[in-house]
């Protein structure tokens, strides 16, 4: 008897990052381990709930998910031997999140993709991308064009900067979002001037004397990763009498994957807050 054989070929494609780094994968993905929170958001809300085998415990959103995918440690301390067992197809991470020499090793053993965000441009480039990467290009699309439409109501606000702003995100010591932040951006589009960015580091450390010295009109405090709580108001304000200080939702200015659908309407609410 003739038996009839069902040959599955399967077919590789090759992307470019947001490094210029060649990536080889077998394309559409099937298995995916994401390294970076706002990323796994990201994959989640193009429709991947079965395609993400794996995030980090920093992966909160959606919650469900949280709960039910593996855990591969944290955004610098990836366990690879976790990652090797869940047997992913692609990795998904980010130069900034991510620590360097983990992603070399397991770039060794995985197609290992990469972002590279420091502006709101490079945060829909990467949303597009990832979506030919995972074939959801439409879905990137929409989602890409939600978050360009609705950012282009700041505009008037960004043109220049002048309200001075310190942007802390860490507490013993102070540290602030400084120069070529993706913070640093969205701070710009609001109408704010990073006093922060003229330092050297992009994350500087800054004593009380140096935020006193910036004179800053309006301080946020995000509520990550630093859990900044309203007792933290005060001993700000005793830093900086003149200077409003606000406490933040730093998932909406950090995150630079599809919550940026939702930052506007909370920046809108902020400013007005500070008005």
């Amino acid at each position: 008897m003739r038996r009839n054989h069902i040959f599955v070929f399967e077919m590789k494609r090759l992307f470019t990052d947001q490094m210029n780094r060649s990536v080889e994968v077998a394309w559409p993905p099937k298995r995916i381990v994401s390294l970076v929170p706002s990323q796994t958001e990201l994959l989640y809300d193009l429709g991947l709930h079965n395609e993400v085998v794996g995030q980090t415990l920093f992966c909160i959103h959606p919650p469900e998910m949280h709960e039910l995918k593996p855990r591969i440690g944290g955004t610098k301390n990836v366990n690879i031997e976790t990652v090797a067992a869940l047997q992913p197809d692609l990795i998904i991470g980010n130069k900034e999140e991510n620590d360097r020499q983990t992603i070399e090793a397991l770039a060794k053993l995985y197609p290992v993709w990469m972002s590279n965000i420091q502006t709101l441009e490079d945060a829909l480039e990467m949303i597009n991308l990832i979506g030919e990467l995972v074939n959801r290009p439409t879905e990137a699309q929409l989602i890409a064009s939600t978050i360009q439409q609705s950012f282009s109501t700041l505009l008037a606000n960004s043109q220049q900067p002048t309200v001075k702003s310190v942007y802390l995100i860490w507490r013993k010591p102070w540290m602030a979002a400084g120069h070529d932040t993706f913070i640093n951006d969205m701070l710009n589009r609001l109408g704010f001037h990073n006093v922060a960015q003229s330092l050297d580091s992009r994350y500087p450390e800054i004593t009380d004397q140096q935020i006193q010295s910036f004179q800053p009109d309006v301080i946020f405090l995000s509520s990550e990763p630093y859990p900044f709580k309203a007792k933290h108001i005060e001993e700000l304000q005793a830093i900086c009498p003149q200077a409003t200080i606000k406490l933040v939702d730093g998932e909406l200015f950090s995150w630079y994957g599809s919550r940026l659908v939702h930052s506007v309407a909370y920046f809108k609410e902020l400013l007005i807050s500070i008005c």
